[in-house]
C-alpha cells in the first residue's frame, strides 16, 4: 500500500499547502514540484485524480469531497509502494476520505497523527485481507465485546460465522485478483463484489467498501478499452489528415494522447506511458511549429498580393 500520505489544500493567490503528512520512510518527501504538477491540473484543468509517474515513483492524488466542512480546495496525495497497483488505492480513497472529514482538525499536529492512523488503518486492513487469522483475532475481539454487553445471540452467531467466513474470504479475494490478472474484468468484478457481500456478513465494514469499490472500478475497464480503441482511431485519422499536408492538425493531437496517458496508468501500462508523453511533448512542438508556418504562408500572400 502508500508509503506516504499527504493532505493539502490550493489556495487561490499562493498555490498547494501541505496541512499534514506521513511518510514510512524518512528520506520520503512530496516536492513542491509535484504539488504545483498537481495543482495546475486540479486547478485549472479540473481534473479530480491525478497520476504522475517520475523516476520510478508514482504519485496520486484526489480532490476530497469535503463540503460537510464547507471546503473546496482539499486534496489527499499519495506516494505509492513500487508493487503497488493503483485501483487498490482508488478504492480504498472512499474510506480513507471518510476517516479524514471525520477527523478533520486545524491543528497541524493533531491532523498529522490522523494521517498517520489512517495509513497504519490501510496498512492494516491490506494485512487482514492476505492472512485470515487477522480476521478471527479481530471477530475474537468483537465477540467478547457482544459478551460483556450481553449480545448473546449476536456473538453466537459472529462466532459461528467467524470459524468460515474469513477463510472464503481470502479464498474468494484470491479469485478476483487472479481474474483481474487474466484481464477477465467482468468476472473479476462480480468476485470482488461476492468477497465484499462475504465481509459484511461478519461486520468487517472497511473491507466491504474496499472491496465493493475495487469491483466497480474493474466492471468499468471494458468501458476504458472501447474508449482506447476509439481514440487510437481518431489519431490514425489525424495522420491521415497530416499526410495531406494540413499541419494545423497536429493540434488535435492533444486531447486523445492526454486521455490515453490516463487510461494506460489505470492499467499500469508505465513504458506505453512514456512512449505517448514523448508523443504528446513532440506534437505540441509540431503544432507550435506549424502555426509558425502557416503565419508565415499568410504573410507571403499577403507581400505576394502586393508585388
Amino acid at each position: 500500500m502508500p508509503r506516504a500520505i499527504i493532505l493539502y489544500e490550493i489556495d487561490k493567490s499562493f498555490g498547494p499547502n501541505v496541512l499534514a503528512e506521513y511518510y514510512l520512510k524518512q528520506d520520503d518527501k512530496i516536492s513542491p514540484e509535484i504539488l504545483k504538477e498537481f495543482s495546475e491540473k486540479h486547478d485549472k484543468k479540473k481534473v479530480l485524480d491525478i497520476t504522475i509517474h517520475i523516476e520510478g515513483n508514482r504519485y496520486f492524488s484526489k480532490k476530497v469531497n469535503a463540503e460537510s466542512l464547507e471546503k473546496e480546495n482539499l486534496y489527499l496525495s499519495f506516494i505509492l509502494q513500487e508493487s503497488e497497483d493503483l485501483v487498490s488505492l482508488k478504492s480504498i480513497f472512499t474510506t480513507v476520505e471518510k476517516k479524514i472529514i471525520h477527523n478533520f482538525s486545524n491543528d497541524k499536529n493533531q491532523m498529522n497523527e490522523i494521517i498517520k492512523n489512517t495509513l497504519n488503518s490501510i496498512l492494516s486492513l491490506m494485512e487482514k485481507l492476505k492472512e485470515p487469522k487477522i480476521i478471527k483475532e479481530t471477530i475474537n475481539e468483537r465477540t467478547k465485546k457482544m459478551l460483556d454487553d450481553g449480545k448473546l445471540s449476536e456473538a453466537r452467531e459472529l462466532i459461528d460465522l467467524g470459524e468460515q467466513i474469513p477463510e472464503k474470504l481470502a479464498a474468494e479475494v484470491k479469485i478476483a485478483d487472479d481474474l483481474l490478472n487474466q484481464e477477465l474484468y467482468r468476472k473479476a468484478k462480480k468476485s470482488f463484489l461476492k468477497a465484499a457481500e462475504l465481509a459484511e456478513l461478519i461486520q468487517e465494514e472497511e473491507i466491504a467498501s474496499f472491496l465493493e469499490n475495487k469491483g466497480e472500478q474493474v466492471g468499468f475497464f471494458p468501458d476504458l478499452i472501447k474508449e482506447r480503441e476509439n481514440l487510437y482511431r481518431k489519431i490514425d485519422k489525424i495522420i491521415t489528415d497530416l499526410e495531406v499536408n494540413q499541419l494545423h492538425f497536429y493540434y488535435d493531437f492533444a486531447e486523445p494522447i492526454d486521455r490515453l496517458i490516463e487510461i494506460s496508468l489505470t492499467f499500469e501500462e508505465h513504458e506505453l506511458v512514456g512512449n505517448l508523453t514523448q508523443l504528446k511533448n513532440s506534437t505540441q512542438k509540431a503544432s507550435r511549429l506549424a502555426k509558425e508556418l502557416n503565419d508565415l504562408n499568410d504573410k507571403i500572400k499577403d507581400l505576394l498580393n502586393k508585388i
